[in-house]
């Protein structure tokens, strides 16, 4: 991974995405692409009471808000020793990033940890942004400190088009981690699929695996995949996410969803 873009913006998950970013940038010689996004405010002329009036100050408000948060984070990565440089675009969070995201290898985003609270919470976007463009995304959790890549990685393998698509992308990321688990999760009401086909990929891009075969008996898939990075002690993650729907509330499916409000360790997330 050799290009990194990072989300700019003033909430609770900044320092653990720069922190991250910077992780990557050290460990694979990257690149850090900071992007901040700019939202003008939702004040129109149709306002009958005259709000409209106050946009121009709002907007200028906002602008200060914004160059004051690049300052900052300038002079932060001025002092990593990190290559880096800096993009400020307009629209909406998602839309915006996938379209800064081209030519990017990863995004890095913020896996929340609870219902956001107030606008200083960090955005739910990260599956968003994982199954609207082709872009991998590393979501980390809110509070972490770092991005362990040479610990221990876990990857959820379950023979899907997705779960490829994040082996894929990860490959770079789990070249460098000390030991590699691939998970899957045992279904008897599901077709077996080859379970050696991950391994033999990864094998071929130097990365030995250990295989683990967990049955589901009763419990969800999710739980199961919670339970794993338990037991093994995973620092890190790698899964596909699943949706079918642009709909926000039809757009996950019941694993990605309950992956990313209950999972405590970065997730490597593609589609």
């Amino acid at each position: 991974m050799k290009s990194v873009l990072l989300h700019i913006r003033d909430d609770r998950g900044a320092e653990s995405r720069l922190q991250a970013a910077c992780d990557l940038a050290r460990c694979c010689e990257a690149h850090i692409q900071c992007v901040q996004v700019r939202s003008a405010p939702d004040l129109i002329a149709a306002d009958m009471y005259g709000g409209a009036a106050f946009a121009p100050a709002l907007a200028d408000e906002l602008r200060e808000i914004d160059d004051r948060l690049r300052a900052q984070v300038e002079d932060r990565l001025s002092r990593e020793g990190v290559s880096w440089d800096w993009r400020q675009v307009n629209g909406e969070p998602v839309g915006a990033l996938l379209r800064a995201a081209k030519l990017s290898d990863v995004i890095v985003a913020t896996l929340p940890e609870a219902q956001r609270r107030d606008f200083k919470d960090a955005l739910p976007i990260a599956a968003d942004l994982a199954l609207g463009g082709r872009t991998a995304v590393l979501a980390m959790p809110q509070s972490a400190k770092c991005f362990p890549i040479p610990g221990r990685a876990l990857v959820a393998w379950d023979g899907s088009q997705e779960a490829a698509a994040a082996i894929r992308a990860a490959v770079p990321l789990l070249r460098l981690a000390q030991e590699v688990h691939l998970v899957t999760i045992e279904e008897a009401d599901k077709q077996a699929f080859p379970s050696t086909d991950a391994p033999e990929y990864l094998s071929r891009h130097g990365i030995s695996v250990q295989v683990h075969g967990r049955p589901r008996g009763e419990e969800a898939v999710e739980t199961a995949l919670l339970d794993a990075i338990n037991a093994l002690a995973a620092d890190w993650m790698v899964m596909g996410t699943f949706g079918h729907s642009r709909l926000r509330e039809l757009v996950f499916g019941g694993v990605t969803r309950r992956m990313l409000r209950e999972a405590k360790v970065p997730l490597v997330l593609a589609h």
